[in-house]
């Protein structure tokens, strides 16, 4: 869970505010669906949190967990900027597996198309190593949240791992 922050009391940055759309808590609203050529396929569940705390920034932490187990799978957080005066986005991410990534792309209303730009990992990772991770988010006609992850590993071009759509919770 990200540190609490009362957001009403703080003022959203204009800079970010073409993102205000993505503030609050997102609960996938039926298991999401992930699978790879290297793995057999699997459903989970995923709470997304997006925040501010009034700097030029949107916070995020993502949780996904097995969806029958409910144990714990893939855990992200970072930030998102937007370049001031174009529609250029940046998400900075961490995640517990060891990779940290820097993804950019585009803000055409609310969708989010973003590419990765720079990957980088801890000496020990596991291989076979992430090369490039592609992300859709978008905010559908019927207000739910939905988010596509493709991915590409060292001996696998880049191909769908991750489809889920969202809740808003709060």
């Amino acid at each position: 869970m990200a540190c609490p922050v009362n957001q009403s009391a703080v003022e959203l940055n204009p800079a970010v505010l073409p993102l205000d759309w993505l503030l609050g808590t997102w609960e996938s609203d039926e298991p999401g669906e992930g699978s790879f050529p290297s793995i057999s396929p699997f459903r989970y569940t995923e709470t997304l949190h997006f925040s501010h705390v009034g700097q030029p920034v949107i916070n995020f932490m993502f949780n996904a967990f097995h969806a029958e187990s409910r144990k714990p799978l893939h855990r992200e957080c970072g930030f998102i900027r937007i370049q001031p005066g174009t529609n250029t986005v940046a998400f900075i991410i961490a995640q517990n597996s060891g990779l940290v990534e820097i993804e950019e792309g585009e803000l055409i209303g609310q969708q989010l198309t973003l590419h990765s730009r720079a990957l980088a990992r801890t000496s020990f990772a596991k291989e076979p190593y992430v090369q490039q991770i592609s992300r859709l988010i978008q905010l559908r006609p019927d207000g739910r949240l939905e988010q596509t992850v493709s991915m590409a590993l060292e001996n696998q071009p880049l191909t769908q791992h991750l489809h889920v759509t969202y809740r808003r919770a709060s």
